[in-house]
């Protein structure tokens, strides 16, 4: 009797022993899981589109400059609104380019005296068939061989500059959403309420946010 008595109470030492190491060995666990950093989306590596190429500087007045070589059916214009003839070019196809030769100390003598734009203007006929090819689009009347920057805002003559601008449906010539906006940016920089530098971004970026995007 004597020896299962003490052997239950042998038997009860160890469960309980037991129990204390179980429990330490659980609180241990939790505290070092508590402790470690929490992974997240954030923590692990993310895709990126990475930033829009930049904007170039070329002076071409006489010619169109090729400074960038595309294949045909590479670059795609972005349909912003169809139904207004809103599209955008292909930004990595058409960055957008300025003349360094207008600069917001000169612009008395350049963009802002009229008839500026004739002098710098390049024929285009050869240029428009290949980037017609290069964006993947066929000829047709109402398409303008649009300069990104426009001359008016110091853009300059390169295939970086250039691109085939769609129009709406059955618009009856060229003219589109775009030329009154460069007209109207173009007297705000010589107005001096914007400058030359932050009008040529804006309408590289997106002409169809542009004044917008300038408070205008």
């Amino acid at each position: 009797m004597t020896f299962s008595r003490r052997r239950i109470a042998l038997l009860a030492t160890l469960l309980v022993t037991a129990l204390v190491v179980v429990g330490y060995l659980y609180t241990s666990s939790r505290n070092s899981h508590a402790a470690a950093p929490k992974a997240s989306a954030s923590a692990a590596p993310s895709a990126s589109a990475g930033p829009a190429p930049a904007v170039k500087s070329v002076h071409s007045p006489d010619k169109v400059a090729v400074d960038e070589t595309l294949a045909a059916g590479q670059c795609k214009a972005r349909t912003v609104d169809a139904n207004a003839g809103l599209y955008l070019p292909d930004p990595a196809c058409t960055p957008g380019a300025i003349d360094p030769a207008v600069t917001q100390d000169n612009l008395a003598s350049t963009i802002c005296t009229s008839g500026y734009t004739t002098t710098v203007r390049a024929g285009t006929t050869q240029a428009k068939k290949l980037s017609l090819q290069q964006y993947g689009q066929t000829t047709a009347p109402s398409t303008e061989y649009d300069h990104l920057i426009s001359l008016q805002l110091g853009g300059t003559n390169s295939v970086s500059n250039l691109w085939p601008e769609p129009n709406r449906a059955g618009a009856p010539g060229t003219t589109n959403p775009k030329d009154a906006i460069e007209t109207r940016l173009n007297k705000a920089v010589c107005a001096h309420k914007v400058t030359l530098a932050a009008a040529q971004k804006a309408i590289a970026a997106n002409w169809v946010t542009a004044e917008k995007g300038l408070g205008l």
